[in-house]
């Protein structure tokens, strides 16, 4: 059997294969899911995605599964136990990011899916056509940031805030020869 053709970056490692059959560009939605990307985005923010991935199960197990109310009610005492855990990325501001965004979080009215979803592109330009080069920001992700920061979320710019959303599934940005790549190839 054939291995289907994916992005370039998708086979460097066996845990990006997964990740990117499985997950990367498929739609997400549930508050707690979206905060967990939230956090791995920002987490991996100056490394790589695969020490992020590596680490994954670690810092579920370290942030309470993402759950958005356990995380709001992390205190100094879990910073740093945290920040004694080597199985996560040891980085005081993210960490403490990560427990600024969950208050933030579930401070949001109509809940963080809602407000992230809202700056999906519409349905006929989230489908990178095959001659558009990758990016690592969009108008949308401008946006997102500047909400986010103004709704009291940290470590989260434009850059992340793509990242974001290439990952939920806002945006189809697989490569045109890709098999999960949801464009017209003809």
């Amino acid at each position: 059997m054939t291995e289907p053709i994916r992005c370039g970056w998708a086979a460097s490692a066996p845990e990006y294969v997964g990740y990117h059959d499985d997950e990367w560009g498929v739609p997400l939605h549930g508050d707690d899911a979206l905060f967990e990307r939230l956090t791995l985005e920002a987490f991996q923010s100056g490394l790589s995605w695969i020490t992020i991935l590596r680490k994954r199960a670690n810092f579920r197990a370290a942030f309470a599964a993402f759950r958005i109310e356990a995380v709001a009610d992390f205190g100094e005492h879990d910073v740093e136990r945290l920040l004694g855990d080597s199985g996560i990325v040891r980085n005081r501001a993210k960490i403490l990011a990560a427990v600024t965004n969950a208050r933030a979080a579930a401070a949001l009215p109509a809940g963080l899916d809602a407000l992230l979803w809202s700056f999906a592109p519409p349905p006929d330009r989230r489908i990178r056509a095959a001659t558009d080069p990758p990016r690592a920001t969009s108008a949308e992700s401008v946006a997102m940031a500047k909400v986010l920061k103004k709704r009291g979320f940290a470590f989260v710019g434009p850059t992340t805030a793509y990242a974001l959303i290439q990952a939920t599934g806002m945006v189809d940005d697989h490569d045109a020869t890709c098999w999960r790549w949801g464009g017209d190839s003809a």
